[in-house]
């Protein structure tokens, strides 16, 4: 290793996505003297095996704001870098099998349009032609987003990681954090096995990881690591690049073009959390053994969805923990029980969607003080202390994740169903 930094303005810990985000546009704003550590490798944690699928429209206009910043800095990033990310503009198909669905989607192309992310709302003929391999069975309609698209996770977190070095920031593999360094000012440093960092700034974003490093400082970061599957199958007639990102929420499937086949996977009602012991020391670049009892009703639904699924086989498998919160929605902000102490993490899946989004709101956070456009949903202090209750925390995200893809309540309750 080079000669070690022995103090920098600000030290990011974690080199997924969300990490090389933070640092990268830190630098890029100016503050060239951010420090990235990584404890093993750049994306072996939740990022390696991400799924990739960017979307915008979300049931909160301030997270769907964060989506389309990442897009934007997507599109732009391969040309910038001068190095492949993966980045297609398929465009991002979400499908209506009930009129209460059908409402959900024209409330959030409503809010979408006006923050700038053109929207269609589209009959079932116009999705079938948009996507021939989806089952016409009760679909009412669909809306579509072509600015959507997806993306190679690895690729695009090496090309942040190398536009943070490229605008002056430091990148450091193979160095894990052990602890911090506080006074009555906040945070004053971070601990590692090759030295102290003195620093006026951390940003932690660490995912699965970061709940039991964030305690060492004491700040309550409420999260569990859940198992996430998906399959990716052999190739299937009518799937090609220009296939859309689908989601079938109303199935609870998504899925997107896999060289000529689908990456597709779904959220079931039952959850499965993992590492409730502790995460294992040496999870690095790993996966767990594929759970097909647990699978098998996505399966059964995307059967259902995709009538050509019943003559295509599975090429491959993935389960992949990654982090969830209570409420569904990632952290984001300056920890509450200490100054100087920021965090990033708890993405429900999307952290692909929402990394380069939420690296410059949270980068532009820490430059200015204060958050920089509406945050609430995603704001630190929003929690209760009540969740340093580590089963209150998993009952709760259990129940959130298994109900992710359900009608929002507020939006059903405007149609008078609850």
């Amino acid at each position: 290793m080079d000669s070690f930094p022995n103090h920098t303005r600000v030290v990011v810990i974690g080199g997924g996505v969300v990490g090389c985000a933070v640092a990268y546009h830190l630098a890029r704003l100016g503050w060239r003297d951010c420090v990235l550590l990584e404890r093993g490798k750049l994306t072996c944690g939740t990022t390696f095996h991400a799924a990739g699928l960017v979307g915008q429209l979300r049931s909160s206009p301030a997270v769907t704001e964060i989506i389309r910043r990442s897009v934007k800095l997507y599109e732009a990033l391969e040309l910038e870098m001068d190095t492949a990310t993966g980045w297609r503009r398929s465009g991002g198909l979400r499908l209506a099998r009930s009129a209460l669905r059908l409402k959900e989607l024209e409330i959030q192309a409503a809010f979408s349009r006006k923050l700038g992310i053109e929207v269609a709302m589209l009959a079932p003929f116009e999705a079938i032609e948009l996507c021939p391999i989806i089952s016409t069975q009760d679909l009412v309609g669909a809306s579509f987003v072509p600015s959507d698209g997806q993306i190679n996770p690895s690729d695009v977190t090496q090309a942040l990681a190398k536009g943070a070095s490229r605008h002056g920031a430091r990148v450091i593999e193979d160095c894990p954090v052990v602890g911090f360094e506080q006074d009555s000012g906040g945070v004053r440093g971070v601990l590692t096995p090759h030295g102290r960092i003195a620093c006026d700034i951390v940003v932690v974003c660490a995912g699965q990881w970061t709940r039991d490093l964030a305690a060492k400082a004491g700040v309550m970061v409420p999260l569990i690591s859940i198992e996430n599957q998906y399959v990716i199958t052999e190739p299937m007639p009518g799937v090609n690049k220009s296939t859309p990102t689908v989601r079938d929420m109303d199935n609870l499937l998504y899925f997107k073009e896999e060289v000529g086949g689908l990456a597709l996977g779904g959220y079931p009602r039952r959850v499965v959390p993992w590492a409730e012991d502790g995460i294992p020391p040496d999870f690095v670049f790993s996966l767990l053994n594929f759970n097909w009892d647990h699978f098998a009703p996505i399966m059964d639904r995307a059967v259902a969805a995709i009538p050509g699924m019943t003559q295509t086989g599975i090429k491959s498998s993935i389960n992949g923990p990654e982090s969830a919160t209570p409420d569904g929605n990632f952290i984001l902000g300056e920890a509450p029980e200490c100054a100087h102490f920021y965090v990033a993490a708890g993405f429900n899946g999307y952290g692909i969607a929402a990394g380069g989004g939420a690296g410059l709101a949270l980068a532009e956070w820490i430059i200015a003080g204060a958050p920089q456009q509406d945050l609430g949903p995603v704001d630190i202090r929003r929690f209760s202390q009540e969740l340093r209750d580590l089963a209150l925390v998993r009952r709760r995200t259990m129940q959130a994740y298994g109900t992710r893809y359900d009608v929002d309540e507020a939006i059903a309750a405007q149609v008078g169903t609850v």
